[in-house]
């Protein structure tokens, strides 16, 4: 075996392991990839309990349960299934009934999801494109949510915009004198 086949071997020997190695780690981490898990792909998935994940839906309306020490009881929905949530803990500013969330945590023996993180959605325009996705699919997606500016909003800008070429002109005509 000449010198540069043995290199071509050992290369070629390198990025088949390598190559290995990357499949056996995205199969490991297959489940975890998604950001988060609907309570529909929870149903579906029979996640047992104990397993951490995240899971994602929007809070079902009339469902939200203050009790005592900061424990809290929600339900989270995705369109065609729902899943209790129990957390204790101060929750986000803009937590609220019907708008999404995230928490973080793991199903008990009950079948409650136990979250020991909430998040909630920062901005009336954002909208995760998974959840997106998600809302569009069910049949729940509102034209609203990816919504433009008002008209008022847009005739300001335009107002703003003949001003600044007004602006311009006068400008021009300054220079020429």
């Amino acid at each position: 075996m000449t010198r540069k086949q043995r290199r071509l071997t050992i290369i070629g020997g390198s990025l088949a392991v390598l190559a290995v190695a990357a499949a056996l780690v995205l199969n490991a981490l297959r489940d975890s990839i998604v950001f988060f898990s609907t309570p529909a792909m929870v149903a579906e998935k029979h996640i047992q309990a104990g397993k951490r994940f995240r899971l994602g839906g929007l809070v079902q309306p009339g469902s939200l349960v203050r009790g005592d020490n900061l424990a809290v009881t929600f339900q989270v929905a995705d369109g065609s299934a729902t899943l209790p949530v129990s957390y204790k803990g101060i929750l986000p500013d803009l937590f609220r009934e019907g708008q999404g969330v995230v928490a973080e945590g793991a199903l008990d023996a009950a079948g409650v999801f136990k979250a020991d993180t909430v998040l909630a959605k920062h901005d009336e325009n954002y909208m995760p494109k998974d959840v997106a996705d998600a809302l569009k699919k069910q049949g729940h997606w509102k034209d609203d949510y990816g919504a433009k500016p008002d008209d008022d909003a847009k005739a300001g800008a335009g107002l703003g915009a003949s001003r600044a070429a007004q602006g311009a002109a006068q400008i021009g005509q300054g220079v020429q004198r």
